[in-house]
């Protein structure tokens, strides 16, 4: 692709033992003038991968998903960052609709609609699709929140839209998407403690049902059948779970 009458891109993606996801992941944003890939100490090659692949690494010790991401960033050579996670690709479309948006921005943050693949489906419907996320951004008009899970990218600006989707493929089994889940809820727990958010009845078994009823029934996530079930009822499971550790986590401090 022509870059002389476009503003220079840096993809950035965070890295811990993704060499079997790595590679598609970067051949989809091979768009950008430069890969930026910030690794946490891989031990299966994932950064010798990443530079085989023209990526350039730098490593650095885990900070979190929010700082790890903001690090990352930091690294750019350019203003203008895609972010990305190794179990993401950039469809066609979506690339071609970043090249276009950055040949004249009208925004300095843009989002983009990410597609989940959940049991073998890719989800049309619920939390599953379109999970609208921002991703293309002007680092020196946003940064990533300090959230170590659950990170978002904060800004002030209006986002502009972009066609397309970014496609979340992460070839997990349910053992290990639940074991995520769980781990993910443990870290939200202490990051809402710290924030000095405390948990009730009410929260506890009323932030599972809103969820359901949003994105399962409002949202149209039963269309997607039995995959579409099991993702939104794991999700309320992770909501559950996350308001019962906050209430364990007040308990114990005591």
């Amino acid at each position: 692709m022509n870059t002389a009458a476009r503003t220079r891109l840096t993809a950035t993606v965070i890295t811990l033992d993704a060499a079997a996801q790595l590679p598609a992941c970067l051949a989809s944003v091979a768009f950008a003038d430069e890969i930026v890939v910030a690794d946490s100490g891989s031990t299966d090659g994932t950064p010798e991968i990443a530079a085989r692949l023209g990526a350039r690494v730098v490593t650095h010790p885990w900070l979190g998903f929010g700082r790890q991401k903001q690090f990352a960033a930091e690294q750019a050579t350019h203003d203008w960052i895609l972010s990305v996670d190794a179990d993401e690709r950039v469809s066609p479309e979506l690339a071609a609709s970043i090249v276009r948006a950055l040949e004249a921005p009208e925004a300095p943050v843009y989002r983009m609609a990410r597609r989940n693949r959940f049991m073998g489906r890719w989800l049309a419907h619920g939390e599953g699709y379109p999970d609208w996320c921002v991703r293309l951004y002007d680092r020196r008009a946003a940064r990533w929140s300090e959230d170590p899970v659950h990170e978002r990218l904060l800004y002030s600006a209006q986002p502009a839209t972009l066609a397309g989707d970014l496609l979340h493929d992460s070839a997990e089994d349910l053992d290990r998407y639940l074991a995520k889940q769980n781990r993910y809820s443990r870290l939200a727990a202490e990051a809402m403690f710290a924030r000095g958010e405390r948990a009730s009845v009410l929260r506890l078994l009323g932030s599972p049902l809103v969820r359901f009823l949003r994105f399962y029934v409002l949202r149209l996530g039963f269309l997607d059948g039995v995959p579409g079930l099991v993702h939104i009822s794991i999700g309320c499971m992770t909501s559950f779970l996350k308001h019962a550790k906050l209430m364990e986590l007040a308990r114990s401090r005591r």
